[in-house]
């Protein structure tokens, strides 16, 4: 008798009845059993619940009989499609928004359907409804299934009006006012009403709210209120008026100071005494967490800088008992020394390796540091020859001193080769050939060679500069030139000027960051005055129609920016003297001062502050020859003026006579476009204020001179080269002055 029932408790075979698309080895995966098992009562419940929790299944009944174990399904329908109507996109819910929700909750087209999914959409979407006050939101359901087990849902909205924050306070604040707390929220009571109309102000989300929070509290932290927190955070809703009342209520704690510092672990040697030195902030000084932190980086980039790339500090504060004071231990782990394995380059399909190599103060075998390693991507990044760099140093799996370094470019356009017709504001039209490459077949010398013949310029000229004649970094540059110029034609004086000759120079680096040049030009001169000019003060100086000039030049430069054409911290600075010498037929110095500084400003912003200065003069009684004057207006000096247009004009035509001293200055705040909802990292939209001014002689100063204008620019760096364009107006002008209010620029950078 007990074999016979031992026999019939036997699983000898496993039904599974009511498949459609499951198949039954799915199924079989997810029994808690197998044949051959002992069945007990204990086994069902169990079946049960592990096919239900693969919500395969509607319904689930098990049964055993004669050693048969049958499992009997009914699945859930597989989903059609989930399609939400009658939405406001952009308002709470967007087209990538339902994507990812559908995604996240596997209610996809193709999946299979449960209930709970569907309930945990509905849920999902009153919470995001109710995060962004639209309190009133109703949702409703329109679900069908076909012949063939297919769901479709529907899922209908009636958004409602979103509730408005009414008012917002904070109470137990005493270390800052309530309006100085409330303004570090991004909503809150409504704006002025033409302008809450843009700003949204009382437009609530919880996403803005916490944010809000964060500040508050970042505020005290920062200031050394480390115990600051907020006991409530009220959000009443008033569901007559459709209205949100905020009330906050902070403690603020004790503002605590600092106490003793002191260094734990491993220190290499380095002086404790040296290391607190890098946290700038004095025993008994408030706590202030930003410069804490900001001493840690420093310390961290120390030991960086000497190898420990992976260097890690752990920060530990202390109150002290029945103080206000609290010390800090500060533990330094240095791991390994790290050595520089390999430099991978990619992405230069043009420019060679040895171009971008020898810009890098870490070589392969060399030790890491931090600061040879940024110093390195930004000469890199200034050579101009990409549109953007990226790199990686990877840690090596088998040998913890080695990484390896990873350089990723991408080029841009540094030149072109053309032949054709082109068209200038400032020469007019023109037949134009020639190849002009900063980076001649990816050597990084430069090549310039034009041939133009227009209204204006007439011109035939060769110029080639190699920046690395040998591993010190020596330039070396010479180029000829054969121009005429018909000065008249570029809004300038009335007369043209045909120039050939010749150049040579030489440079070396003074640091890593400044270079000195020389050069020395030869020029034979051929000079047609007009009658305007031939008739006024320059009639000395046209009546030597063929000259000769030879000058000498010196220019120091320096050059610290982070970047080519969209720097956002450094600066650039140009000191260049021109004398013409006493050997050939005039004696003049030209002096030509230049400087740009950037800055980074509020996250994604930069602030820019640029100017120049040019002087002029002859010497050893010879006059300046006034061709050699300059002129200012246009795209390039004080913009929404014309071109050339500005200073001192001759009496009886009222051209431009061009000055002996001209001061240019100009200041700038871009952004990149990612308000305007284009995340493209090679554009940029300024907002400038041009000034300056130019005089006839340095004596002959006068503040009417002065211009300035202001306006907006949009600077592309595309596949082809930097294109800008701006549009002006003018903010100091005088009667008579020409505008130009539009400009389109090739070649320009912010």
């Amino acid at each position: 008798m007990n074999s016979l029932n031992a026999v019939a408790d036997n699983i000898l075979k496993i039904n599974i009845n009511g498949l459609s698309t499951i198949t039954r080895g799915t199924v079989l995966s997810y029994l808690p059993l197998e044949i051959g098992d002992d069945y007990s009562e204990e086994i069902n419940s169990k079946v049960i619940s592990s096919l239900k929790k693969t919500q395969f299944f509607k319904e689930v009944k098990v049964d055993f009989k004669n050693g048969v174990f049958n499992v009997n399904l009914i699945e859930n329908p597989t989903i059609k499609f989930v399609d939400f109507k009658n939405y406001k996109e952009d308002r709470v819910l967007s087209n990538d928004l339902i994507e990812q929700i559908i995604k996240n909750l596997g209610l996809e087209a193709g999946k299979v359907f449960s209930e709970s999914k569907l309930n945990n959409l509905i849920k999902q979407l009153n919470m995001l409804y109710s995060e962004n006050a639209y309190f009133q939101t109703k949702i409703s359901l329109n679900k069908t299934i076909d012949e063939k087990n297919r769901i479709g849902i529907e899922v209908f909205f009636e958004e409602g009006e979103q509730a408005l924050i009414k008012s917002i306070s904070v109470t137990g604040n005493k270390a800052f006012s309530e309006d100085e707390l409330i303004d570090l929220f991004d909503i809150g009571e409504p704006d002025f009403f033409l302008l809450n109309y843009f700003t949204e102000k009382d437009q609530f989300s919880r996403t803005a709210f916490n944010a809000g929070i964060e500040k508050v509290i970042s505020k005290y932290l920062q200031n050394g209120y480390l115990d600051a927190t907020f006991i409530s955070k009220d959000i009443r809703y008033n569901k007559s008026i459709n209205k949100l009342f905020i009330s906050l209520k902070i403690q603020e704690g004790v503002q605590y100071k600092v106490g003793e510092v002191t260094f734990t672990g491993t220190l290499l040697g380095k002086d404790p005494l040296k290391l607190r030195k890098l946290i700038d902030v004095e025993n008994h000084d408030t706590f202030r967490r930003n410069i804490v932190l900001e001493g840690i980086k420093k310390i961290t980039s120390s030991y960086q800088n000497d190898g420990y790339a992976y260097t890690k500090l752990e920060l530990k504060v202390i109150p002290v008992k029945d103080t206000d004071l609290i010390d800090l231990i500060i533990h330094v782990n240095p791991d390994n020394r790290i050595f520089i394995d390999r430099i991978s380059i990619s992405g230069n399909n043009r420019t060679q390796d040895n171009v971008i190599r020898r810009q890098l103060k870490l070589l392969e075998g060399s030790v890491y540091s931090k600061i040879e390693l940024e110093e390195s991507i930004r000469r890199v990044r200034r050579l101009g020859y990409f549109s953007d760099l990226t790199y990686e140093i990877k840690r090596q799996e088998k040998d913890k001193t080695k990484s390896d370094l990873f350089i990723r470019v991408v080029e841009t356009k540094t030149g072109e080769v053309s032949i054709g017709l082109s068209h200038s504001n400032s020469t007019g039209a023109a037949v134009t050939a020639g190849i002009s490459q900063n980076n001649i077949l990816g050597t990084g010398n430069t090549l310039n060679a034009k041939f133009s013949n227009s209204d204006a310029v007439e011109q035939l000229s060769l110029y080639f500069k190699n920046p690395y004649i040998n591993s010190k970094g020596h330039s070396i540059s010479y180029g000829f030139t054969d121009t005429t110029i018909n000065a008249s034609d570029l809004d300038a004086s009335d007369y043209s000027i045909s120039e050939q000759g010749f150049s040579f120079g030489y440079g070396l680096p003074l640091t890593d960051v400044s270079e000195i040049f020389s050069e020395i030009k030869f020029s034979d001169l051929n000079l047609i005055c007009g009658t305007i000019l031939a008739s006024s003060d320059e009639i000395a100086q046209c009546s030597e129609s063929n000259s000769n000039d030879l000058t000498i030049s010196f220019t120091y430069a320096s050059n610290t920016l982070n970047d080519f054409y969209f720097p956002s911290n450094g600066s650039k600075n140009t000191f260049q003297t021109i004398i013409g010498t006493p050997i050939a037929d005039h004696k003049y110095y030209i002096i030509k001062t230049s400087h740009r500084s950037y800055y980074p400003v509020l996250e994604d912003k930069t602030f820019k502050v640029s100017s120049r200065l040019n002087f002029a003069s002859g010497y050893g009684g010879d006059e300046l020859p006034f061709y050699k004057r300059f002129y200012e207006g246009g795209a390039s000096s004080i913009r929404g003026f014309d071109f050339n247009s500005l200073g001192p004009k001759y009496a009886v035509a009222g051209t431009p006579k061009g000055g002996e001293i001209s001061l240019i200055s100009s200041v700038a705040l871009s952004s990149n476009l990612a308000f305007a909802g284009l995340d493209n990292p090679n554009m940029r939209v300024s907002g400038f204020i041009d000034g300056g001014f130019i005089s006839e002689k340095i004596s002959d100063f006068d503040a009417n001179e002065i211009r300035a204008s202001s306006g907006i620019s949009f600077s592309w760096l595309t596949p082809i080269g930097p294109i800008g364009m701006h549009y002006a107006w003018p903010i100091i002008k005088k009667s008579g002055d020409t505008k130009e209010s539009f400009a389109f620029e090739l070649g320009t950078t912010f």
